[in-house]
């Protein structure tokens, strides 16, 4: 009984946490290490002007692996020619530190066949910084932000029919 109260206090306080950011100025990653980039110190700043999909992953999430990788292969596919638009994964450790480690960032790169940047933030039994940052309710988390630097959505799920019509609409 415990257990499904403290899962109900965190999808409720998450719901919470993900709206009072809609609007708001994205704050810096504060990754502790990059698996896959393209920059050393990649941050939310090198994505000005472009729609960014920030996608917040653990290695042992059964619902990353049944919606969220799905998601984001799906979307990252049909944005692949864009470059207005970017995608960002962060694997945002919180719990199970030794399962959820680099190591098991670099399988997940591998297993579905990521071309994008992708981070690895909470170490060492510390909470992901990034989950902090973006007041995240823990995994999958979706992250949308606009050209302006703007949140525009942040939640578990997001279809990708609805995250085609909302990138396409802060493309504009």
């Amino acid at each position: 009984m415990l257990k499904f109260f403290l899962s109900v206090l965190l999808v409720v306080s998450s719901v919470y946490s993900a709206d009072r950011l809609i609007g708001q100025k994205a704050k810096q990653f504060e990754v502790d290490s990059w698996i896959q980039t393209y920059k050393k110190d990649l941050d939310i700043d090198d994505f000005k002007g472009k729609v960014l999909y920030l996608y917040g992953f653990q290695s042992w999430c059964p619902g990353c692996h049944s919606h969220g990788f799905p998601t984001l292969s799906r979307l990252s596919k049909i944005y692949k020619d864009d470059k207005d638009v970017a995608f960002v994964a962060i694997q945002t450790t919180f719990e199970g530190f030794s399962s959820n480690d680099e190591q098991a960032a670099r399988e997940i790169v591998k297993k579905y066949k990521l071309t994008m940047p992708v981070g690895h933030s909470g170490v060492n039994g510390l909470r992901s910084k990034f989950m902090s940052n973006y007041q995240t309710g823990g995994t999958p988390w979706t992250i949308i932000v606009d050209k302006q630097g703007i949140i525009r959505f942040s939640n578990f799920h997001l279809s990708v029919g609805e995250a085609v019509s909302l990138i396409n609409r802060l493309k504009k």
